[in-house]
């Protein structure tokens, strides 16, 4: 019994020897202005970052649920920040980061500033990955998707760019200077406060008002500020390009044989270009159905639009 006895013992001393080890420490958060290469997405599409001060693009959000689409967020978003899935953040495919964006929910009409620090969705049927916070306040169907419209503030967005090149560490943003005058919004579902701006920024068919004085500090932590516009849910549409010669758009059209695509033609100035699209579609599974089809026929430019 004794050799028996001390094996548990031995068990015993080894299980208590690795509960004293000490997890390791957490990576220290280092925000720094980003581009990056290309990277790969799903469905063999790669995705091209750029400097986009001006981006104004309609399309389907999902929600960063605790990173399940990543099988587990990182700690660190893709500028070094830390995640946390109660700030006013989201991830885009190719913007600079990190830049200030207002989302408008289509849906609901409602519109929050995000701050947008990280890399994704790897979808291409989806142009913005929301944090539960921010998806919470936009009112965001249990679906977890939303016909969304992402413009970028071009004043804030480009203070983080030229602070965070100035430094080559964290660069530490004071709280506004300014204020904006603000009247209460009945709070959604399972929401503690929210605010509405006197002067709310434009809706979605218009550019939007600067809700964040580009004189001002852009705070790390963006405050949570709902305006609320006309709900305007749109069209879905697939969008496969745009081309300046009416050869070049049909070939790409003859790819989406057996989808309901069209060529549009325009005209700016002296300039024509033909657009390719597709659709109406009646709902999200259609247009992921369809785009599904254009980039398995080698359409790698298609994405999902709201008209």
């Amino acid at each position: 019994m004794r050799p028996r006895l001390g094996f548990l013992a031995a068990l015993a001393l080894l299980a208590l020897l690795s509960g004293c080890q000490r997890a390791p420490p957490p990576p220290t958060p280092a925000p720094h202005y980003v581009l990056g290469q290309a990277w790969p997405g799903a469905q063999g599409v790669w995705f091209y970052p750029a400097e986009r001060f001006a981006l104004d693009q309609t399309g389907l959000a999902t929600v960063d649920t605790a990173g399940a689409e990543r099988g587990g967020h990182a700690p660190l978003t893709a500028d070094g920040e830390v995640y946390d899935p109660t700030a006013l953040a989201a991830a885009h495919q190719t913007l600079q980061l990190p830049a200030i964006a207002l989302v408008t929910n289509l849906q609901t009409g409602r519109q929050i500033l995000v701050r947008v620090n990280d890399r994704g969705p790897a979808a291409p049927g989806r142009v913005l990955s929301l944090t539960p916070r921010a998806a919470s306040l936009l009112g965001v169907g249990p679906e977890g998707v939303a016909q969304v419209r992402v413009q970028v503030q071009d004043g804030p967005s480009r203070q983080l760019a030229a602070a965070l090149h100035a430094d080559d560490g964290p660069a530490v943003a004071a709280a506004p200077r300014e204020q904006v005058r603000e009247d209460p919004l009945a709070p959604p579902p399972g929401i503690a406060q929210s605010q509405r701006g006197r002067e709310a920024p434009a809706g979605p068919s218009a550019a939007p008002a600067a809700p964040v004085a580009a004189s001002a500090p852009v705070p790390d932590r963006l405050p949570e500020l709902i305006w609320q516009g006309p709900v305007r849910p749109g069209t879905l549409m697939i969008q496969a390009g745009e081309f300046g010669t009416a050869e070049f758009a049909q070939r790409v059209m003859a790819k989406l044989a057996g989808l309901p695509a069209h060529i549009e033609r325009m005209r700016q100035g002296r300039t024509e270009t033909y657009r390719v699209g597709a659709g109406p579609f009646a709902n999200v599974s259609a247009a992921d159905a369809a785009l599904d089809r254009a980039l398995r026929a080698g359409v790698t430019d298609a994405r999902i639009v709201v008209e």
